[in-house]
């Protein structure tokens, strides 16, 4: 007798579950329909689907059914818990879409935040300045990778094979290339002179073209120097140019960058790739001349080497240079920018120091 009551129950048992998951689901999604605020989702979330909601409570009874309905049972009881979970979700989305982000009423007579703006590095700012001021005298603009090789770098450029700037101590020489030489010894560019070649090697003469960048040296910083820093190179070829115009055009591209008339001069200096070659320097506009740790208490400021290029590298880009001749200058962007702002020492333009970068937006 005991036996038939304990057969029968679970089986009358099993159509009220069945019954029971179709009236939570209704009541469920009726619920979760009404819901105006999501902390009342939430909670009818967790009364259904929690770990102690309805929808639970059916799932642990389950096991309590005949063998043969517990299939059913669970597949049923499994597609009730994904509709209302796809509901409680759908209704949640909906709720964040219409609801104010604000908390009570906005008072739109306020005055808002300005939101925060970038604005260009100087450096990167002069570098735009110089280019306008050169496209201005018909000059092209030209760049090359970072990355470049014993070949552009010091070969092309009359170094000689013994030259300290080859060495560890001034030039950054990638791993792997120590045994290679010319064109398979890779290094960061020491200088933007090497770009001079590989223009003309492409697209032959007459040129005027500028190629400004960052190059990298193993410098001992301090004030004026960087390890990395930006140059700014400008070269003309042409037949029969004349080195007085070469000063005439030092002189334009200062007055375009600076708004006024700049005192230069001009001091004989050996350079490999440029013959005869000068070191071209501005009066400090730091001090006016006066004397500061920027020019060293001199008044002046080297800013750029000079020359014609050597009859060497005209060779080297496949040029006669019983035919060809011209001007080259490479302006220290970092020094001239100190000289526009009045700025007293260079590290602080690569210091990512928002306080001093804001001052030039």
């Amino acid at each position: 007798m005991q036996e038939n009551d304990g057969s029968k129950a679970p089986q009358c048992g099993d159509g009220g579950l069945l019954e029971r998951l179709e009236r939570i689901k209704a009541s469920g999604l009726e619920r979760i329909a009404e819901s105006t605020q999501p902390e009342q989702l939430q909670l009818v979330r967790a009364n259904l689907l929690g770990r102690k909601g309805e929808l639970t409570d059916i799932l642990k009874s389950v096991g309590q059914a005949a063998p043969e309905m517990r299939k059913a049972l669970g597949q049923a009881a499994n597609e009730v818990k994904q509709i209302l979970s796809d509901a409680v979700e759908k209704r949640g989305a909906e709720l964040l879409d219409s609801l104010s982000a604000f908390e009570g009423e906005a008072d739109i007579t306020v005055p808002g935040v300005m939101p925060f703006s970038g604005g260009l590095h100087p450096i990167t700012q002069m570098c735009y300045d110089l280019n306008d001021a050169f496209r201005s005298l018909g000059f092209e603009i030209f760049s090359e990778p970072e990355i470049t090789s014993e070949k552009y770098a010091f070969d092309n450029l009359n170094f000689a094979p013994e030259h300290p700037a080859r060495e560890s101590m001034d030039t950054y020489w990638l791993k792997g290339h120590d045994e290679e030489r010319g064109a398979k010894r890779l290094c960061l560019r020491p200088h933007l002179t090497g770009a001079s070649v590989r223009y003309l090697m492409e697209h032959g003469a007459p040129a005027r073209f500028v190629y400004p960048g960052r190059v990298y040296r193993n410098e001992t910083t301090d004030a004026r120097h960087e390890r990395a820093f930006f140059q700014y190179e400008a070269l003309i070829v042409d037949k029969d140019f004349s080195f007085a115009s070469g000063r005439v055009l030092i002189k334009t591209i200062l007055e375009k960058v600076f708004g006024h008339d700049v005192d230069v001069r001009m001091r004989v200096g050996f350079f490999p790739f440029v013959e005869p070659g000068f070191e071209i320097d501005m009066k400090c506009q730091v001090c006016g001349g006066a004397g500061c740790k920027v020019c060293k208490h001199v008044g002046w400021i080297e800013v750029m080497p000079g020359g014609t290029p050597h009859p060497n590298v005209l060779r080297a880009a496949g040029l006669d240079p019983a035919v060809w001749s011209g001007f080259y200058i490479n302006i220290g962007l970092d020094r001239l920018v100190m000289m526009r702002y009045g700025v007293d020492d260079v590290r602080l333009f690569h210091s990512a120091d928002l306080r001093f970068l804001q001052q030039f937006k």
